[in-house]
């Protein structure tokens, strides 16, 4: 009988141990980020085709010297980015555009928090032509004209271009409407006017290079970090007697290239402190400095 009573009450003190351990645990909910808790330092970047290997160098370098750090970067553009901030699958968004109003709204009634914006870096949208294209500048109006739905230029005889042995048809190259930087050329080149149809829609921002590379007569537009040898970057002029201006990284901080944007990181409310230091690292002296290696324009 002794013996059942003691069995009992080790029992029970087990018992009590093991429910007051689980029951301590701080799930962190209050502050940004997928965190289960304050211990766990995973990262998941999603969005921006533009900034993806801008992301990744920057992951790669942190994790470098932050060992106990993983970052996990993909790309899909900026919209896949934001829906999944505000799904909770992601704790930073990357975007080449401004969140909409209506996804803002969403964030606040599903998350209960509203997002945060953090400018990162800045980009020149760049217009590319194959190598081999004598043309060596455009107008918005003429990049209008080829891009629009009603827009009256498809021949490169139009712009006074003859190819060296290629098509005189303009092969119009674009990304697909979940990319930042779809919406961003809608809005400052296209006046919010829908595209043509019949242009090639693709995924990724060197995705348009490559294929502007491989086609003679192709037109395409991409962040300027996405330039190699085999393409040529335009010159844009704002108006038709205006000056021609170069994507260059002094021409967007002294303001003069007419189609440069800002990229953008985004969090679902206050950053907890795991997202907190490495967006801090991002903005500093390393990170910025990575923008400037990758092609793009610091904000530092």
């Amino acid at each position: 009988m002794k013996l059942t009573i003691k069995v009992s009450v080790v029992f029970m003190l087990l018992t009590t141990l093991v429910l007051n351990g689980c029951g301590s645990k701080d799930d962190g909910s209050s502050q940004g980020g997928t965190e289960s808790s304050s211990d766990d330092k995973t990262i998941q970047v999603e969005g921006s085709d533009t900034m993806v290997n801008l992301a990744q160098a920057w992951s790669e370098k942190y994790q470098a010297d932050n060992s106990d750090v993983t970052i996990e970067v993909s790309g899909g553009g900026s919209g896949v980015g934001i829906s999944s901030l505000i799904q909770g699958l992601a704790d930073m968004a990357n975007a080449s555009r401004k969140m909409k109003d209506k996804e803002k709204a969403r964030a606040e009634s599903e998350l209960g928090v509203a997002p945060i914006e953090y400018v990162v870096g800045q980009d020149a949208l760049a217009v590319y032509v194959h190598k081999d294209n004598p043309l060596e500048e455009i107008t918005l109006s003429q990049l209008e004209s080829i891009y629009a739905d009603g827009g009256t230029i498809s021949k490169w005889s139009e712009l006074d271009i003859e190819l060296p042995g290629g098509s005189d048809e303009i092969v119009r190259v674009s990304r697909q409407n979940n990319s930042g930087t779809y919406a961003y050329f809608r809005e400052a080149v296209l006046k919010d006017n829908d595209f043509k149809l019949g242009s090639i829609d693709l995924s990724g921002s060197s995705d348009v290079v490559s294929m502007v590379e491989k086609t003679a007569s192709a037109i395409g537009y991409s962040g300027m970090g996405y330039a190699t040898d085999n393409v040529k970057m335009l010159k844009i002029k704002s108006t038709d007697d205006g000056d021609a201006v170069a994507p260059t990284a002094d021409n967007v901080i002294n303001g003069t290239y007419p189609i440069a944007r800002p990229l953008m990181i985004y969090t679902a409310g206050e950053p907890n402190d795991t997202l907190q230091t490495y967006l801090d690292w991002i903005l500093g002296e390393n990170g910025q400095g990575i923008v400037s290696e990758m092609g793009y324009v610091p904000v530092k």
